[in-house]
C-alpha cells in the first residue's frame, strides 16, 4: 500500500506536515484510566501520535498492543505509534502480535531490538532475541507484502509504517550509520531519533544519513529534574546529556524551577534544529519523563 494510505500520520508525513508525537510508558498494573486521560490531554493539545512503548528498560507494564487497541477504538484524532520489541518473543508469537495489532486497526509501528533483560527488574528472565531490529523489519515489511518469513501469503497483507530508531550522538557514528542503512534495506521508512540538544549533532547525522532517504522525526527531551538528567546520561543507553545540559539543569535546583528549565532547553534545541534544519525533519518525538504530559505540552506552548 502507498505509504501516504496507510495511517493519518503517514498521510501527514506525505504532505510536508510537521508532525508531533508524544512517548507515553503503559502503566505498570491494572488501572489504564489515568494514561488514557494523558492521552487525552495530548490530543486536545494537538499532538498527532502517541508512542507506546514495549517494556520499556525490561521492566513489565501493560502490554502495549492492548493499549494502543484502546487508542484506537477511543480517540478520533490521535494515533497510537506501536513499539515492537524483538527481546521477549519468539519469531512466531512477534508475527502473531503484529497481525493482531494490524487487526485491531494499530498502523504505525517502530521496530526495536529492545534493552536486556539485565537492566530491569527481572534480570535472570530469558532473552528471546530470534531477530534483531533489522530482521523484525524484514518480517514486518514481508507481511506488508502478504508474505510471512517463510515465503507464504498471509490471506491479505497489513500496511503498516515501518519506523526504526537512531542516535545521532552515537560515539561510533560509523556503526551506526551502516546499521541505519541495514534497517533502510530490510524496510524502515521513518526515523525517530535520539534526543538531540546539539543543532551540530543532528545536522551531522543528517549530512550522513540524506542519502538513505529515510523520513526523520528529531528526538526532543524535557528533562525534569537535574536527578532525571544524570540517571538518564549514566544509565539508560543511547542516551547522552550533554555536560552543558547537565550544568543547567543542576543550577535550576528541583521542582517546578527544574522542570521550568528542562522545558526551556528542550525549547531552545528544536527551536535552533528547526532553523537549521527546516525540511530535513518531518517532525517532533516528544519524551517526556515519568510520562509527564505537562511538560510536553509545555514544550509545545513555548514552541
Amino acid at each position: 500500500m502507498p505509504f501516504a494510505e496507510r495511517s493519518r500520520l503517514a498521510q501527514k508525513l506525505e504532505r510536508g506536515e510537521f508532525v508531533v508525537s508524544v512517548e507515553l510508558l503503559p502503566p505498570t498494573g491494572l488501572n489504564v484510566e489515568p494514561t488514557l486521560e494523558r492521552m487525552r490531554q495530548l490530543e486536545e493539545g494537538g499532538v498527532d501520535a502517541v508512542n507506546i512503548p514495549d517494556g520499556p528498560r525490561a521492566t513489565v507494564r501493560l502490554a502495549n498492543h492492548t493499549l494502543a487497541a484502546m487508542v484506537v477504538q477511543r480517540f478520533q484524532r490521535l494515533e497510537p505509534i506501536l513499539h515492537v520489541c524483538a527481546r521477549d518473543r519468539n519469531l512466531l508469537a512477534l508475527q502473531a502480535d503484529l497481525i493482531g495489532a494490524h487487526v485491531a486497526g494499530v498502523r504505525n509501528t517502530v521496530i526495536i531490538t529492545g534493552d536486556p533483560p539485565k537492566v530491569g527488574d527481572y534480570p535472570d528472565a530469558t532473552a528471546v532475541f530470534d531477530v534483531d531490529s533489522v530482521g523484525l523489519l524484514g518480517v514486518a515489511d514481508g507481511l506488508n507484502r502478504g508474505l510471512d518469513p517463510a515465503g507464504k501469503g498471509i490471506a491479505g497483507q497489513t500496511s503498516f509504517v515501518l519506523i526504526t530508531g537512531a542516535e545521532p550522538a552515537a560515539i561510533d557514528l560509523e556503526r551506526e550509520l551502516t546499521r541505519l542503512a541495514d534497517k533502510r534495506k530490510a524496510g524502515a521508512e521513518l526515523v525517530m531519533t535520539q534526543p538531540v540538544f546539539d543543532p551540530d549533532v543532528l545536522m551531522r547525522f543528517l549530512a550522513r544519513a540524506r542519502p538513505l532517504g529515510l523520513k526523520v522525526m528529531v528526538g526532543v527531551l524535557p528533562l525534569a529534574s537535574s536527578r532525571n538528567a544524570e540517571f538518564l546520561h549514566a544509565n539508560v543507553p543511547g542516551m547522552s546529556i550533554p555536560d552543558d545540559v547537565r550544568a543547567r539543569m543542576k543550577a535550576a535546583g528541583e521542582g517546578k524551577d527544574a522542570a521550568r528549565e528542562g522545558v526551556r532547553i528542550a525549547a531552545e534545541a528544536l527551536r535552533a534544529i528547526r532553523q537549521a534544519a527546516g525540511d530535513q525533519i518531518a517532525g517532533a518525538y516528544i519524551m517526556p519523563p515519568f510520562s509527564r504530559t505537562d511538560l510536553a505540552l509545555n514544550l509545545l506552548a513555548a514552541m
